[in-house]
């Protein structure tokens, strides 16, 4: 177990790495005012809750509490700390709707968030993702991005990236990536996701989505990997995403689109996996081909005896 003694020599330290030391029991409630820069309790055994008492850690920037078994609601309170540019709670017991944020600015220099393999549930917060100010531009006509510092924070942390679980041992301050995967959130893909233009990687996949993609995803200029896979949604795929330069990885599997996929640019380069258990999808890549009306068609071939 993580002794409690922990929680006041924090005061003093300013990097906390325990991860993968089968530690077991429950995280010390009894962490004081510090200057705690990053807290890494990941690949562990811990439960409980995740103690209130981390919010005094006004200069926390990262914090991965991974593949535990801690439960509770998602930590609202989070939000207020103004530092925090990672925050990795995958693979935990964390349950329950991701409420509307209660301060006026909610994490304001958030960049990695990453949700994954929890029993979260409810409709994706639109006003959540409204107010991720460093996933935006703050000056368009320059092609800045919003961030604090540059460089690299001298972290590791294990990120799906492109379909592929990884370890970064070093993540670029300017690196921005949502994992909302392996819940059961439901609704409506929110609209206000596509002000998030600096984001590199989205994953919503694994979900009950219902709805149609929308078309602010186009928005995304900067996104390198889309995963939408295991939902329930409906409608075309938006002929925006065909614009999309940096897209290298798109997977819009076992939903129920329909239509035409949009063709030219980054979509010449996908294959099938990329629209596999889409029934009504056609197109290329697919051997599926479209009426005039953009609805499918279907071939048959008969084979006629000789006279």
């Amino acid at each position: 177990m993580i002794p409690p003694c922990f929680g006041n020599l924090s005061v003093h330290l300013i990097d906390l790495d325990l991860r993968s030391n089968n530690l077991k029991g429950t995280i010390p409630t009894t962490f004081a005012k510090g200057s705690l820069r990053s807290l890494k309790l990941n690949d562990n055994q811990l439960e409980g809750s995740l103690p209130r008492s981390l919010a005094n850690y006004r200069k926390l920037e990262v914090l991965d509490i991974s593949n535990n078994k801690i439960n509770g609601v998602f930590p609202s309170w989070l939000e207020a700390l103004p530092e925090l540019r990672v925050l990795v709670l995958r693979s935990n017991k964390f349950h329950g709707v991701i409420d509307s944020p209660k301060t006026k600015f909610p994490f304001p220099n958030l960049r990695v968030i990453d949700l994954s393999h929890n029993e979260f549930h409810g409709l994706l917060p639109t006003n959540f993702f409204e107010h991720l100010k460093a996933m935006m531009k703050v000056n368009s006509d320059r092609g800045e991005l919003k961030y604090m510092g540059d460089g690299y924070y001298q972290d590791s942390v294990k990120i799906t990236i492109k379909g592929n679980f990884i370890e970064m041992e070093k993540i670029q301050t300017l690196f921005t990536t949502i994992d909302f995967s392996n819940n059961s959130f439901k609704g409506e893909i929110p609209k206000s996701i596509g002000m998030l233009t600096s984001l590199k990687g989205l994953n919503l996949s694994h979900n009950n989505l219902t709805g149609e993609m929308p078309q602010s995803l186009g928005n995304l200029t900067n996104i390198e990997w889309l995963d939408l896979s295991s939902n329930m949604l409906t409608g075309g795929i938006p002929k925006q995403l065909a614009d999309l330069t940096s897209l290298a990885i798109l997977n819009l599997s076992k939903n129920h689109l329909v239509g035409l996929i949009p063709q030219g640019k980054q979509f010449n380069t996908f294959t099938n996996d990329s629209y596999k258990a889409n029934s009504d999808l056609c197109g290329f890549p697919l051997t599926k081909t479209c009426g005039d009306d953009g609805g499918t068609t279907t071939t048959t071939i008969l084979n006629h005896p000789r006279q």
